[in-house]
């Protein structure tokens, strides 16, 4: 039997909370080594969504496959191959590092003579070694979180699903967690859902936007930006003033917008970004009217990517404005049910009068 192409399928999820949709129709494959990011606003449907993957929750109908087995039907087995990090992870508090993760190995039943070795690999992989002898309770959160991660890939699973990872992290720590995280990239299957875009920028092969239980956009960064973004944006350095800056470059783009001007340094020079609707690209003829100029001086010029925020803001703007148009629409059909509702009332009163 051949191996399943993705290591996850969901085909039409849906969740339902008494009248709450919580999700409603998604699907989306994750392959094997690939990393995913999943974002949404609060109540968007995501902790749902990995709740169904990892068997913590039932589906109220569609398919979610963990390496071509259907999570419904095996919960046990799917367990066995998935390693699950909760947001706010409740690790015993009172328990040392390698005590804990003794525990969780027996627990996921890994031989007893390969327990030593593979607790030892995951320290070592999560820079935990120092603290293995540590309680947990007197562990920093980016430490905690390093030992949710090590529980998490302790087994060797397939799939590694991560709920806010980074959240309540200093710096320092979220790049240490993301380093961890890109060392998965090809051998594990990983989703992650995180409110710091950066960051999943940065560690993401893929990215899943949901808003109201739906999926309103999927693809690399790239692509989503392609998709949702319908601006260009260039920065630059420049010693000047804003009123020769627009009629220097209006006359080659008038929909030019300046969006940012700041204080001149020392020599004069003040960074500046400007956005001109639409995606045709600028940047050649920009350059030259800005390097000919005898009233400007510009010290750099680059173009600039939209930043991940942008792209999130728009697909869930849009798919409000969805869900406002469909509000609407519903709205309209009640009404004209009352009223025809009312007619008949009407017409049976005259009927019996």
């Amino acid at each position: 039997m051949e191996p399943p192409e993705y290591t996850i399928e969901v085909e039409n999820l849906h969740k339902r909370y008494g009248k709450l949709q919580a999700v409603n129709g998604i699907s989306f494959q994750v392959s094997k080594g690939e990393i995913v990011g999943f974002l949404g606003p609060n109540g968007a449907g995501k902790s749902t969504t990995m709740r169904i993957l990892t068997g913590y929750s039932q589906a109220t109908s569609g398919i979610a496959r963990i390496c071509g087995i259907p999570v419904a039907c095996h919960p046990h087995d799917i367990k066995r191959r998935i390693g699950y990090m909760p947001e706010n992870n409740p690790l015993p508090q009172e328990l040392r590092v390698k005590e804990y993760l003794k525990w969780r190995a027996k627990l996921k039943e890994i031989p007893a003579k390969d327990r030593n070795k593979r607790i030892d690999q995951v320290l070592q992989r999560c820079d935990l070694e120092r603290a293995k002898s540590r309680i947990i309770g007197k562990l920093s959160k980016g430490y905690r979180q390093r030992v949710g991660i090590a529980d998490a890939i302790l087994a060797n699973p397939e799939v590694i699903i991560m709920d806010e990872p980074t959240i309540g992290l200093d710096p320092h720590q979220v790049i240490l967690i993301r380093d961890l995280i890109a060392r998965l990239r090809g051998k594990m299957s990983v989703i992650i859902s995180s409110h710091i875009l950066p960051e999943i920028e940065m560690s993401c092969d893929q990215i899943i936007i949901i808003n109201h239980g739906k999926i309103v956009g999927k693809g690399s960064p790239r692509e989503l930006r392609k998709t949702f973004i319908n601006f260009t944006s260039y920065e630059l350095e420049m010693n000047g003033k804003p009123v020769d800056l627009s009629d220097a470059l209006l006359k080659v783009a008038p929909d030019m917008k300046i969006e940012n001007f700041g204080e001149p340094d020392e020599k004069g020079f003040s960074n500046v970004e400007i956005r001109i609707q639409g995606k045709r690209d600028y940047g050649e003829i920009l350059f030259d009217r800005l390097a000919n100029n005898p009233l400007l001086r510009v010290r750099s010029f680059k173009r600039k990517k939209a930043p991940l925020e942008e792209v999130f803001l728009a697909a869930t703007r849009r798919s409000w404005e969805t869900v406002e148009t469909d509000l609407a629409h519903e709205s309209s059909e009640e009404n004209e049910m009352k009223i025809e509702e009312n007619a008949d009332k009407r017409d049976t009163v005259k009927a019996v009068g």
